[in-house]
């Protein structure tokens, strides 16, 4: 690859940019985005090598393109480059929902859409923007690419071969499978986390409860430090499976409910035990993946 640009160069895409840098990439890396301040912080620390607001100009000779801002973004930036696209320039994204990217992107590209691989790295932090950019992000980490099957193989290899360079596990589904499962064990988690932090801190004595908050507050909430747009959009876009996955939770918080108020303390406990048993094995296994 001989160029590569960049939508967004916030933690996602900068820290792709890093990570291509490290691998020994030569591969020039335009950064495209809608502050120039951030671009030119991303010059600054050397994760991109030019700027530009030119889409005609970024995007001619482009090998790939990776669209790595807030999902809502995407049909706006299919629509500007559409134009400029040529037939071996591969576009992909790093959107946390993948049934609506693929929709709109096979609406507005039309023919080309075959160059198009839909992508979401399972990776990030709470932190946004370039200066939270790291160059190890991605490096044991999955990425789950959602081709379709207008998809060109030749363009399915080399979002692989980006990924790969970047240090990533990288994996195969259908959208609707990606989204049915990243509602459950990632978009429901921030909603929950997200809710439970603003319902604290509405409360009247809410510095009292931050100020007594401590190591398991923290670590249930941390994520709720993630940034808002991205997961408005996030929530808006995989709507159906995750009003699924709240309905399902808020059932079994009725039935932890109903143990507390019969004081079914043998109920509660073989909740708990399940859950415990599960959460561990869990994180046994994550720890022999690494």
């Amino acid at each position: 690859m001989k160029k590569i640009v960049i939508f967004g160069v916030g933690l996602i895409g900068g820290s792709v940019a890093l990570a291509l840098k490290k691998a020994g990439s030569t591969a020039q890396i335009v950064g495209v985005g809608r502050s120039s301040e951030s671009l030119q912080v991303a010059l600054d620390l050397g994760v991109i090598d030019t700027a530009t607001s030119d889409i005609a100009d970024a995007v001619k000779d482009a090998d790939i393109i990776l669209i790595a801002a807030p999902v809502a973004q995407t049909p706006s930036i299919l629509s500007a480059i559409k134009p400029h696209l040529t037939a071996s320039t591969v576009i992909t994204d790093a959107g946390s929902t993948k049934g609506d990217v693929l929709q709109c992107a096979q609406e507005i590209l039309g023919e080309q859409f075959s160059q198009f691989v839909g992508g979401h790295p399972i990776a990030g932090a709470e932190k946004s923007g370039v200066t939270a950019a790291m160059a190890d992000l991605y490096t044991n980490k999955n990425v789950v690419l959602t081709p379709a099957s207008a998809t060109n193989p030749e363009a399915i290899q080399r979002v692989k071969t980006l990924w790969l360079t970047c240090g990533a596990n990288v994996s195969e589904m259908s959208a609707a499978t990606h989204d049915g499962i990243f509602a459950a064990v990632s978009h429901l988690p921030h909603l929950l986390a997200f809710a439970l932090v603003d319902d604290i801190a509405t409360r009247p004595n809410a510095e009292q409860l931050f100020g007594f908050a401590a190591s398991g507050f923290r670590d249930f909430t941390r994520i709720a430090g993630s940034h808002p747009e991205m997961w408005r959009d996030i929530s808006l876009a995989n709507k159906t499976a995750l009003l699924s996955e709240l309905n399902a939770y808020q059932a079994e918080l009725a039935r932890l409910q109903q143990l507390l108020e019969r004081e079914d303390g043998n109920g509660l406990q073989a909740l708990f035990e399940r859950a415990s048993i599960a959460r561990n094995n869990w994180g046994e296994s994550r720890k022999q993946q690494q």
